[in-house]
């Protein structure tokens, strides 16, 4: 079997906000990324500019991206559901602007408030005022493994990327919500796919809700996935059932990844000080196996 050389991976820890509210200040939340590029990551999904109910919420989303240090390696990406909040993304002068929509007509109205057709419409314009301002743009199709009890053909999902690329978005991102995935249904899925779709313009997202995470990983590499999302600690990522519904870990695919003797750029000892760090402003244990195996981890002290 041949594994690719190397894996790109996107942090998105950071966009923690969604689930944790105010429980970080943004003093937090910027020494956290900046652990994390110490790390070697470059590319960071540091918040989300939706219109909280909470408006000093979203001043604060807002002020971080403002607040960021800026170097030319490092991308920086916030999620984006609607026209306002993309505005606020251009103000803030974000790298990289993040869609989202779902297989799932249900779910995607109560995330989006909206159908899937009025989604790709508003997608589609978004993207044209994006290039615009030549930011990149991607867009994560979620529930493509299905959501709850609703089975959702894997079919869904590739014609939902199909009209995004063509629509001008640059990468599309297939999140399994809800952690159900197989590596045989994942398999299947990938086999169609890639048949219209170029392996460089996908990426994967895996949670760890029924253990399948890495397994998932491994049957994406061996279709030439090169591209993943994973969250430093388990912490933040994209709309969790609950909070055990966790995605993978970070430092436990980059150590995957390494014992494949793939390459990540990533430094494993810079990027568990990231872990220890947020792991202690949350006062709350990571789910990552690598950490939790360490004889001198200092977390929760």
């Amino acid at each position: 079997m041949n594994l690719p050389q190397s894996v790109f991976i996107k942090e998105i820890g950071p966009r923690i906000n969604f689930q944790y509210g105010s429980r970080l200040s943004i003093d937090q939340k910027l020494q956290w990324i900046n652990y994390l590029i110490d790390s070697g990551l470059n590319h960071i999904e540091v918040s989300t500019l939706m219109n909280f109910p909470d408006k000093l919420q979203f001043n604060k989303a807002t002020e971080l991206v403002l607040k960021l240090k800026r170097e030319h390696h490092i991308t920086y990406g916030v999620l984006v559901p609607n026209k306002r909040s993309l505005m606020r993304a251009f103000v803030v002068d974000a790298d990289e602007i993040n869609f989202f929509i779902s297989t799932s007509e249900s779910y995607n109205v109560k995330v989006k408030n909206c159908s899937i057709t009025q989604s790709l419409k508003d997608i589609k314009e978004m993207t044209k005022v994006t290039k615009d301002y030549e930011k990149l743009t991607r867009a994560y199709i979620t529930t493509v493994f299905g959501d709850h009890d609703e089975k959702v053909s894997h079919q869904k999902a590739i014609d939902l990327a199909s009209q995004l690329l063509d629509d001008g978005v640059e990468e599309v991102s297939f999140v399994d919500t809800q952690g159900k995935a197989t590596p045989h249904q994942v398999k299947l899925f990938l086999e169609d796919l890639l048949i219209n779709i170029p392996k460089e313009r996908c990426s994967m997202q895996f949670y760890n809700t029924f253990g399948n995470g890495i397994s998932n990983i491994y049957t994406s590499l061996s279709y030439g996935i090169q591209r993943f999302e994973s969250a430093n600690g388990g912490f933040g990522g994209c709309f969790p059932s609950n909070e055990q519904n966790r995605m993978i870990e970070t430092e436990d695919l980059i150590s995957f990844l390494h014992r494949l003797e793939i390459t990540t750029d990533v430094d494993e000892e810079k990027l568990l000080a990231a872990t220890n760090y947020i792991s202690n402003q949350l006062n709350e244990e990571p789910t990552s196996k690598l950490f939790s195996r360490l004889p001198t981890k200092k977390h929760l002290t």
